[in-house]
């Protein structure tokens, strides 16, 4: 993942929640309602989120929220991230990529009715811009935001970025009316204060609009009557849980005590039987080993036909049954679905770990496996995960002692560089295959790994091409180079892109995940 983030997490008892519109129990949704147009929808998830300002918003609630309140100048179709579609606007750019002119689409208006202008857009931008301590600030890093006429903004980069549209698909940056957050505290100069405001209200054009947050317990949303774009809401009211315990959810599920379940694993999901709908997909996430490159940090690990060795040792597909559904092996650094994600995977290939380890001169002494213990991935617990590939490794003659720690120890170990040998994952930031060039030697997680550009200067070189392609053809074949280079020689074992589960009753449709925004709540119907 991007560096991981400890979103605020809160946990608080089913039992203790009491909803407006209760039907009984502690459901939201009012009887009879659950097939009924206009009704209300109720979510159980695990909270990871810490506000819905989008501007400060980096979490997977917050940005399923973010995406719900506010609109974004560009969208992707359901599921489907690999083409972004206009969203408030429609675009063109010049040859060299470096320049984006955006049309907004004419006769939208926020919440309070009061339309859409170009002003509007440049202030969200330079308000995120200017609250450098703000998670979603880098997105913005080196663009310039112009308005041309009241319909009209122009996004200038100092680089080649085709990457720009997916990046503006990105709910942190749904555009915000400029005059009710200035009038509440929000500035474009790092001074900005309105967080406390767009926690109780929303200030967006999204086909829902904020009721009420509590973070330790439930989200409430209704329905937006000011919205008249083409994604309207079906649901009066959307209550949002935080149920913690998937297993929790799973019970809610049956027991009619919620509609969707958001964090259901592979082994929960196929108990469901066919009373419910289940959409099992591969997320955007990617769980894989670290073989550090930096002798003074790894020792062995630091010789590149030792993590050569580690990738033709594991068996694969034994990996993926702790996975369960929706889950696939990791092809390569860039996750199945994005733009040069390869085809194929390692395969096991005992005779060739060896001959490698011993081309490495590695002398049978113990390894250790770092990983944090206490931060499941998609429903894949690290700790069986661990376990099994220990066991692998020693078929192939190396030998592994597994050092389990707990997320926030480990993360600082693994951000600075300091862990030999390491399981840890990464999800994209945007939807956009440059999320995983960071994995390139010299760049962030290349240097995590100890991997500095001088020790592979040809995928250097690969993941610069990448970066600065103006062409999509083009751009494909370099990433799909840099990624087959990557699995061929970099200091990476990719081994598993977890399942997202998002089970639903058979009442609801529409329920589909997506890497970006996790699920679209607009797009929530009454199956009838």
């Amino acid at each position: 993942m991007r560096t991981p983030r400890l979103a605020a997490i809160a946990f608080a008892a089913v039992a203790a929640l009491s909803l407006a519109a209760c039907s009984g129990g502690n459901s939201a949704a009012p009887s009879g309602s659950a097939g009924t147009s206009g009704g209300s929808l109720v979510v159980d998830s695990g909270f990871t989120i810490e506000t819905t300002d989008p501007g400060h918003t980096y979490d997977p609630t917050g940005n399923m929220v973010a995406k719900a309140l506010y609109e974004t100048l560009v969208d992707f179709q359901g599921s489907d991230v690999s083409t972004p579609i206009p969203g408030l606007a429609s675009w063109t750019q010049n040859d060299a990529a470096t320049e984006f002119t955006f049309t907004l689409e004419d006769g939208r208006t926020f919440s309070d009715g009061n339309p859409i202008t170009a002003d509007d857009v440049v202030f969200t931008m330079d308000r995120v811009k200017g609250m450098t301590e703000a998670k979603p600030n880098f997105l913005l890093t080196g663009i310039t935001v112009s308005k041309v006429d009241d319909k009209t903004v122009t996004f200038a980069s100092e680089v080649p970025l085709l990457q720009l549209p997916a990046i503006l698909a990105n709910p942190a940056l749904g555009i915000v009316n400029s005059k009710v957050v200035q009038e509440n505290g929000g500035s474009t100069t790092g001074t900005d204060s309105a967080q406390s405001y767009l926690d109780g209200a929303s200030a967006g054009s999204g086909p829902f609009v904020l009721e009420s947050l509590d973070l330790t317990s439930q989200i409430v949303l209704t329905k937006n009557p000011k919205y008249n774009g083409d994604e309207a809401a079906a649901y009066d009211r959307v209550v949002i849980r935080n149920v913690s315990e998937s297993a929790t959810q799973q019970i809610n599920l049956r027991g009619g005590d919620t509609m969707v379940a958001l964090d259901l694993n592979g082994d929960q999901v196929s108990e469901l039987g066919t009373d419910f709908t289940v959409d099992s997909v591969p997320s955007g996430q990617t769980i894989f080993l670290l073989v550090n490159q930096d002798p003074a940090v790894g020792g062995i690990t630091s010789n590149v036909d030792f993590a050569s060795a580690v990738r033709s040792a594991l068996d694969y597909d034994a990996l993926l049954e702790l996975a369960g559904s929706g889950a696939a092996q990791a092809t390569g650094v860039i996750p199945p679905g994005f733009l040069g994600a390869l085809e194929t995977g390692t395969k096991q290939d005992l005779a060739a770990s060896k001959a490698a380890l011993a081309k490495s001169g590695y002398d049978g002494s113990t390894v250790k496996l770092q990983y944090p213990n206490d931060y499941p991935v998609g429903g894949v617990e690290f700790t069986p995960l661990a376990e099994r590939v220990q066991s692998q490794l020693q078929a192939a003659g190396i030998n592994v002692e597994l050092a389990p720690a707990p997320f926030a120890t480990e993360l600082d170990s693994y951000v600075g560089g300091k862990e030999a040998f390491s399981m840890w994952f990464w999800g994209p930031d945007y939807a956009d295959s440059a999320n995983f060039l960071p994995f390139a030697p010299g760049l962030k997680v290349g240097l995590r790994a100890g991997w500095t550009a001088d020790k592979n200067s040809t995928i250097a070189g690969l993941a610069t091409a990448a970066q600065t392609s103006t062409d999509e053809t083009e751009r494909k074949a370099n990433f799909t180079a840099f990624a087959k280079a990557m699995q061929e020689s970099g200091p990476f074992v990719p081994m598993i892109v977890p399942g997202s589960n998002i089970a639903t009753a058979k009442s609801v449709t529409g329920a589909v995940y997506n890497s970006v925004w996790t699920m679209d709540l607009a797009e929530l119907k009454p199956a009838s």
